[in-house]
This record gives C-alpha cells, sequence and structure tokens, in this order.
C-alpha cells in the first residue's frame, strides 16, 4: 500500500485528478455488486451523487454541485474527457501552479453544474424534465478554453496538420452548441457554462485579476490530500515582494517570454528564452 502511495504522490495534479476519476468509474461496479447480492434499488444510491436540476431535489443533495463531476455514464465518456484534460493539462501546469489548476477544474465544474440547473428552469423547452447531470466536462473545458485563451496561438499538432488552441477553442464551443437540440442538451449546456468560466478566469488573469481568489482556502483544503513531498514550481505572473531573491527586471524578463509565448506560441523562443523559463519554473 505505501508503494501505492508513493507512487501516486509522484504524479502530477492533473494525473490525480484522472486517476481518482478512473477509480470512482470503476468502483461503482462493484458497488453495483454488493447492492444485487443484498437486494438494493443501485439508482436509489447513485442519484444522491449526481446532479439534479430539480431544485426541491438539490436542496437535499448540495454536494452533487461537486460529486457530479466524479461520475460517468460510460467507458467512451470518461475515456474522452480524461484524454482532453491530460492533453490541455501539458499547456496548463507549463505556465501555472497545481493549485490554479485545481482552481480552474473546479471552479468549472461549479459554473457548469449551476448553468446547467438554472437552463432547466428558465428554458420552456425542458419544462417537466429532471435528467441528472455526470461528467467532469465542464471542468476540462474550464482547463481547456483557459489555456486556448491565455496562449490562443499556441499550436498543436492535428494529424497532418499543425493547429492553433484559440481555434481548437472555439471549434469544441460551436459543436457543444450545435449539438444542444440533438440530445444530451444539459450535458452540452454544462460544458458550455465550464468553456465561459475559463475564457472569463484567463482573460481576468491577463488584467492581473485572480477570480477564483475567494476559493483559495478551499483549494488548498483540497490540495493538501495530493502534496507531494517534491514538487516543481511552475511560473506564473506575480509582482516581487518584499524580500524576494528574484529582482524586478528578471520578473520582467519571465512578462516578457509568457508574452511572446501567448503572441507566437512556446515554439518561438529562442534556446536561452527557453533555458531562463525553465530555471524561473525551477526556483
Amino acid at each position: 500500500m505505501q508503494r501505492l502511495l508513493n507512487r501516486f504522490q509522484q504524479f502530477n495534479i492533473a494525473e490525480k485528478i484522472i486517476l481518482i476519476n478512473v477509480l470512482c468509474f470503476v468502483l461503482p461496479f462493484f458497488i453495483k455488486t454488493l447492492l444485487f447480492l443484498f437486494n438494493l434499488p443501485e439508482e436509489t444510491f447513485f442519484s444522491w451523487l449526481e446532479l439534479s436540476p430539480h431544485l426541491s431535489t438539490f436542496i437535499y443533495r448540495p454536494w452533487s454541485l461537486v460529486s457530479y463531476g466524479f461520475l460517468h455514464a460510460s467507458f467512451g465518456h470518461i475515456l474522452w474527457n480524461m484524454l482532453l484534460l491530460y492533453y490541455a493539462s501539458q499547456f496548463f501546469l507549463n505556465l501555472f501552479s497545481p493549485k490554479r489548476f485545481l482552481n480552474v477544474y473546479f471552479s468549472g465544474i461549479l459554473v457548469g453544474g449551476i448553468i446547467f440547473m438554472a437552463s432547466y428552469i428558465l428554458f420552456p423547452v425542458f419544462k417537466g424534465q429532471y435528467p441528472s447531470l455526470v461528467g467532469a466536462s465542464a471542468g476540462v473545458m474550464a482547463v481547456l478554453i483557459f489555456s486556448c485563451t491565455y496562449t490562443p496561438n499556441q499550436e498543436i499538432r492535428l494529424l497532418f496538420f499543425n493547429l492553433k488552441l484559440m481555434y481548437l477553442g472555439i471549434g469544441l464551443v460551436v459543436l457543444d452548441v450545435l449539438q444542444i437540440p440533438t440530445g444530451n442538451a444539459g450535458g452540452h449546456i454544462a460544458h458550455i457554462g465550464g468553456a465561459a468560466l475559463g475564457f472569463f478566469y484567463a482573460s481576468q488573469l491577463q488584467k492581473g485579476n485572480d477570480i477564483g481568489r475567494g476559493f483559495d482556502w478551499v483549494i488548498e483544503s483540497f490540495a493538501a490530500l495530493f502534496q507531494s513531498k517534491k514538487t516543481m514550481q511552475t511560473v506564473h505572473r506575480s509582482k516581487p515582494k518584499t524580500g524576494q531573491t528574484s529582482s524586478v527586471k528578471s520578473q520582467k524578463e519571465i512578462d516578457a517570454i509568457l508574452d511572446k509565448i501567448s503572441d507566437s506560441g512556446y515554439e518561438s523562443l529562442s534556446k536561452e528564452e527557453k533555458e531562463l523559463l525553465f530555471n524561473a519554473g525551477k526556483k
């Protein structure tokens, strides 16, 4: 058991979230077996973790605004979400801390869930319908769209051509909008809610406003559960504090490099700039 815990501590924060989601997908199969053996209704058990758009139901299950993000409806559902989260996290964690990753991820889940519930109250087409919401998609979209907004010109290799992150983000959001009338409307609306949070968060952060600062105590408590003994600090914009060893000049150089990544992508950096960014990340 200790070896497994030590191995778990070596994962980065995104990999830990992915592993937890996988465990939450696998464990219900064992729980269903136990419920079957004891002749207990499985629907009643899992409904307490799913997010219902019915306010009278949600009042008795407030935790479902977070717990729904750890449940998935099918293997394809969790596979797509976790693959997208893994690749999106590579861009995110190259620039920002694990705490901010958790901040954006869980804020996306919260906002996606709220938008989901609000849509079933506001739109007449959903009158009398109360399907439950499950899946980490809103949090995944928040992380992805955050990265697409903060470094829009960063290019990724997609099959046989390069694609800028901003076009990938726009394409996924448009795809969700177009799929709302075709089925799983609530799920696609939650995706859009998470995407909107990611866009707004990154846009405000570029202006120097961290809209997730108020949730820091929650995120720090959650992050403490996954704190590894050795962590590599990532680079992000910050103002030099009194007594801080790094000079104002060095911080300005880092900010200039981050601006260059945002405008032209990571590959546009010179060898010296990449080395400076890497060294700054180890401090």
